[in-house]
């Protein structure tokens, strides 16, 4: 065997795996497929902070804020903080934003705190629902625990 033949079978081979790049390649490939998965994702994000945000808006929720957390926790990307003016407003705030992401497809992952209604939490996998009374806002400050600017973050890390 010469050595002319094994050479001829490694060119072949890189030929094909170039063919198969193309083939693959960013138009038509697993990249293409990512992004088009990212697209929805931030897509799907973009529909439920509008659902989110009406809700609170229709249930006359007050001081509605919403925090980017991407980089802070893996619990979710979006926190929404809210509060209502009882305990009876905090309850039927939650309860009419369960029923809306319902309604538009969301599934709640969870809801805690509804008995008590000082604070009620709705879990939206991706985003995280807070309807507190404003004395129990205040106590706990989560704005000040989860708001952090980029030059913040930068200063912490």
């Amino acid at each position: 065997m010469s050595a002319a033949g094994p050479k001829r079978r490694v060119k072949t081979k890189v030929a094909s795996s170039k063919d198969e790049a193309r083939a693959v390649g960013p138009d038509n490939g697993p990249d293409k497929s990512r992004a088009a998965a990212n697209r929805d994702a931030a897509a799907r994000a973009a529909a439920l902070k509008a659902v989110v945000i009406n809700a609170l808006d229709d249930m006359k929720a007050l001081e509605i804020k919403v925090l980017d957390v991407r980089g802070l926790t893996d619990v979710a990307d979006t926190m929404v903080i809210a509060s209502g003016t009882s305990d009876r407003h905090v309850r039927s705030v939650a309860q009419k934003l369960v029923e809306k992401t319902k309604a538009a497809g969301f599934r709640p992952h969870g809801v805690e705190g509804q008995q008590d209604s000082d604070w009620v939490l709705i879990d939206l996998n991706e985003m995280i629902v807070h309807v507190m009374l404003p004395r129990v806002r205040e106590f706990y400050g989560l704005e000040k625990l989860w708001d952090m600017t980029t030059t913040k973050r930068a200063a912490r890390a």
